[in-house]
């Protein structure tokens, strides 16, 4: 676990951070865009990560007019192209070693 996907933020604190309402972030829990950690007493805590997950879903919907399937659509995205891309990394280094053996 690195320092940005560590849980630490209750919800009130999210919601301040991200200028929002605590309901807000509930309803983005509920439909899916984010699932914060729970703690033992079933408590939302919100990482780093999760915030800035959240400030670009927020971005999209309320800057560019994106509705929630679209953001949705644009995360799963950007993830596979994450994923492609370390990938793609991975078989640079592999092949880089080849030619060097």
């Amino acid at each position: 676990m690195n320092k940005d996907d560590r849980p630490r933020y209750v919800i009130s604190i999210a919601a301040e951070i991200l200028s929002t309402r605590t309901y807000t972030l509930r309803y983005y829990e509920k439909v899916g865009v984010i699932k914060p950690y729970r703690s033992p007493g079933n408590i939302r805590l919100y990482s780093d990560d999760d915030i800035a997950l959240l400030h670009r879903v927020m971005t999209l919907m309320e800057d560019l007019g994106v509705n929630l399937a679209g953001v949705e659509v644009i995360m799963r995205m950007s993830k596979r192209l994450a994923e492609l891309k370390q990938a793609n990394e991975e078989l640079k280094s592999e092949l880089e070693r080849y030619r060097r053996a």
